[in-house]
Formats: C-alpha cells, structure tokens, sequence
C-alpha cells in the first residue's frame, strides 16, 4: 500500500491473507499452460540433439525441425541450401542458421510472453490472485528490450515458413513409384504449413507491417483489406500458436518414425 492509498475515498486495500478468494479452479489454465510448452521445449530438444531419424528418402519427407538442413553431415537431398563444407560438431543442431530465430520469435511473441510470465514466472498468475512476488517482476525495462526485437523475427520466421512450405511441396512428387503422389506424410506436413502460417501471419507484427503505420486507410484500400484479413487471424493467434506446436510434434514425430523403420507410410496414391 503506497502512502497515498489512505488518502483517497476508498483507497484503504483490503488485506487478506490468503493467496486469493476465488473458488473456481483458476490454477488449471496455468497448469496445463506449464505443462504444455514444457513438453514442447522438451521434445523439441531432444529431437533436434538426436541428429538422426529428420529425413525419409523414399518419398522426400524433411522434419521442420531440420529445415533447412545445413550440417555436412546431412543428407545432399534434403539439403534445399546445400551443405557447409565442414561437419557440426556434437549437440549442434542441422537447422543452425533456422532454430534459434525461431526460438526467439516464439518467445517473444505477445501470446507466449503472457502465457509464460502468468503460469511459469506467475507475474501475475491470475486475476484477483496474489502474485508470489513481493513486487513487480515482469516486464521490466532490461527484458523489453530483445522483447522488442520481435518485429524482426518476424521476417525470418517468414523466410522460414517459406522453406517449409517449399519441404510440403517436394514429396507430393516422389510417390512411390515415382511421380505425383500422396501418403499419409503429406496430408500430416500440410496441415503443418497451414498451421505455421496460420500463426505466422496472424501475428501482431505481421497486423502492424500490413496498417499500422498509416494514418488514414481510405487512401490505401488494399493495404486496408490485407489488415482487415490479417486482424481476423489476430483474433486466433493463441489457437495457431498452440495448434502449430501440436503439428510440429506430430510432423516430426511422423516422419522419425517412418525413418527409424517403425511404421510404414499409409499411401493415399502412388
């Protein structure tokens, strides 16, 4: 309570000793929020240090994990880049150049930063909940500045949505017996890239690259229809964020799979 509190018409803050009075079950949505991109982060993890298992030659699947496949060590096929001349070493991921920007730009998106200051760093946890902080710890100025840098991961996740876009392509035309085709992979990778663009393209960035800078839009009515289209994917950002995580451990699960020789691929045609 500041001095001033005492001062106002009702400024007097109640003190209650409990950590909140609310009787709903407030703690599931942070649970299940820890829970969830804990279990990303560490799948994810685990994935990208396996080094093994990213790509099946036989129809063309690459794991978004591993794109672009950059190592000398990865396969000259599932290379769109080319390969460095030299070998990574241990523990460093094939997709050198792609994961950590898009590490970051999941990190500092404004979906995630709320979710993860609420349920993991719990500043606040909830509303009318008592944080466990004796002041405020949540966005201050030296953690706002690379959060700012998330209009400029915004690009490269871009660029690299495009890539992956490129990996969904490629497979349709190395069937089994070569030529068109379609199995199970395929169907699993693009609903993959619709999910990625899904939450790439309804980012606040992207909102603001499309019309926020101008003052007016009757002198812009493209730019206006393209920020009137983006604003309504905006609306669904947590469920694309969410929703692409659950694809890209699916994807990649796939296709680990059908690499390692555990499953066959289900062909739909050819």
């Amino acid at each position: 309570m500041t001095p001033n509190d005492s001062a106002r018409p009702g400024g007097v803050r109640a003190r209650i000793p409990r950590r909140t009075l609310r009787t709903d079950r407030w703690w599931l949505s942070p649970v299940l929020t820890t829970l969830g991109l804990a279990t990303f982060v560490v799948y994810a993890t685990l994935r990208v240090l396996q080094q093994d298992h990213y790509w099946v030659a036989e129809h063309h699947y690459l794991t978004p994990f591993y794109s672009p496949c950059l190592a000398q060590q990865c396969a000259p096929e599932a290379a769109l880049f080319g390969r460095l001349p030299f070998e990574f070493p241990p523990l460093i991921p094939y997709a050198l150049l792609s994961l950590p920007f898009l590490l970051l730009f999941r990190v500092t998106c404004y979906y995630y930063r709320k979710a993860y200051y609420r349920s993991i760093w719990q500043a606040p946890t909830a509303c009318a909940v008592r944080e466990p902080h004796a002041r405020y710890t949540g966005e201050t100025r030296p953690l706002m500045l690379p959060q700012n840098g998330h209009r400029y991961f915004f690009y490269v996740a871009l660029a690299i949505t495009l890539v992956n876009t490129w990996d969904t392509a490629v497979p349709f035309f190395h069937g089994t017996d070569g030529g068109f085709g379609i199995g199970l992979g395929n169907l699993i990778m693009v609903v993959n890239v619709v999910m990625l663009w899904g939450y790439t393209l309804s980012c606040h960035s992207c909102r603001h690259i499309m019309g926020g800078r101008l003052r007016s839009f009757d002198r812009h009515p493209a730019r206006y229809w393209m920020w009137s289209r983006i604003s309504t994917l905006n609306n669904r950002h947590m469920y694309f964020g969410w929703f692409s995580i659950a694809s890209l451990i699916a994807t990649d699960a796939y296709v680990a799979l059908l690499a390692g020789g555990a499953i066959t691929d289900l062909r739909i045609l050819n």
